[in-house]
């Protein structure tokens, strides 16, 4: 009589086709990994917008103290001078050096101001003599018939552009006067950081080495040391280099009885070396136009001399001063100038070069130096000279 045994597959006698190791809820269960994963996300992803958003309201912060580090680097070697040599306080000096540059700013934007207002006023005034003039120049070089007195009826409409111009200036006036103060309030904030960054500059410096080993001490303060020479070398070496420029702009624009010649003479010299590469021709662009307005042959006689200036202080002025501090090559101030504009506008423009002028003075004096290897790719003088006459013997 057969018996009932337990088949294989289920030792315990139990099959009823179910695998009892299976659990539906356990398969269901969400891994613990995934959900911290999940949550560091949100709180990256918080902590992120929240940087953002401070970012957005501290930038200008931010932007003033950047301004007020790098004039602080230039008027230190001039305070350290004073301090040592002089036996000035730090504070005094800083505050003669500081305001100084305050009053020399501030003569220039209100020369520059006065100059461009009085230009609007006097365009405004006599249009119709610039009109006629414009008029009648063209029909003598293009050979035309244009009515000069059309023209006029047609500029001084009610609806015409010179009326729309002003009526767009009364409602840009509550902002102007808005954007005036907050200037004031940004010079005013740039001033009082750079004094206190220099004025309390050593006991600034003691703080933070009083935070780090001896040999770490010494590399910062090296550092700091060198961004100050050659950041402050290369502002003082522009401003000579303006100042040499305006003067001999300034000579010219007199002798050739041009209007307003003390402060187009300045422009030409601060944007001329505060603007790399292109700062040239838009120095040059303002007197020009002036000048043209007044009198076509005298704004061929300003061009002229702009041209020849900028060669003589390519070839002789600009080596002779910036031998002893440091000279960016023009490619790297104008990628730096980019740069800097594409970060923070027009500010970042100007800041760009100090900042490129401290990080090249940074690197060079970085790591070791080998004797360079005889190639032809290294010669200075490879690309100029002609190539040498091979031998009778050569094949």
């Amino acid at each position: 009589m057969p018996t009932d045994s337990p088949s294989l597959s289920d030792p315990t006698g139990d099959d009823d086709g179910t695998d009892s190791s299976f659990d539906p809820g356990r398969s269901q269960r969400v891994p613990p990994w995934i959900i911290r994963a999940i949550a560091l996300f949100w709180v990256g992803y918080v902590f992120v917008a929240l940087l953002g958003r401070v970012w957005d309201r501290l930038a200008g912060f931010g932007l003033l103290l950047l301004v007020s580090l790098f004039l602080a680097l230039a008027i230190e070697p001039g305070v350290n001078r004073l301090h040592r040599k002089r036996g000035w306080r730090r504070g005094s000096a800083t505050a003669l050096i500081l305001f100084g540059v305050l009053f020399g700013m501030a003569t220039f934007v209100g020369a520059m101001g006065t100059l461009v207002g009085t230009q609007i006023v006097d365009l405004l005034q006599n249009s119709e003599t610039y009109i006629r003039d414009t008029v009648d120049t063209i029909n003598d070089t293009f050979n035309t018939s244009l009515d000069p007195q059309e023209v006029v009826d047609e500029v001084n409409r009610d609806d015409g552009p010179i009326q729309r111009f002003i009526d767009s200036q009364q409602d840009n006036a509550i902002e102007l006067s808005l954007q005036a103060l907050r200037g004031l309030l940004a010079a005013l904030s740039i001033t009082l950081f750079t004094y206190y960054l220099v004025a309390d500059g050593p006991r600034l410096r003691r703080s933070i080495c009083s935070r780090l080993r001896p040999d770490r001490q010494r590399q910062v303060l090296a550092a700091w040391e060198l961004a100050i020479t050659k950041t402050g070398g290369y502002l003082y070496s522009r401003a000579l280099l303006a100042l040499l420029s305006a003067f001999f702009h300034w000579v010219v624009f007199q002798a050739a009885g041009i209007q307003a010649p003390i402060p187009l003479a300045i422009w030409v010299g601060l944007v001329s070396q505060f603007l790399p590469v292109v700062g040239t021709y838009i120095a040059g662009l303002l007197p020009i136009l002036l000048t043209f307005l007044d009198s076509p042959g005298k704004a061929v006689i300003v061009f002229a001399f702009i041209v020849v200036y900028q060669q003589i202080e390519n070839y002789f002025f600009a080596p002779r001063i910036t031998a002893r501090t440091m000279e960016l090559h023009p490619a790297v101030a104008f990628g730096a100038a980019l740069a800097g504009f594409s970060l923070l506008g027009a500010a970042g423009a100007l800041l760009a070069l100090p900042a490129a002028a401290m990080t090249q003075a940074i690197i060079s004096e970085w790591g070791e130096r080998h004797e360079v290897v005889m190639n032809e790719l290294v010669e200075l003088g490879a690309v100029d000279a002609p190539p040498e006459d091979p031998s009778p013997g050569d094949d």
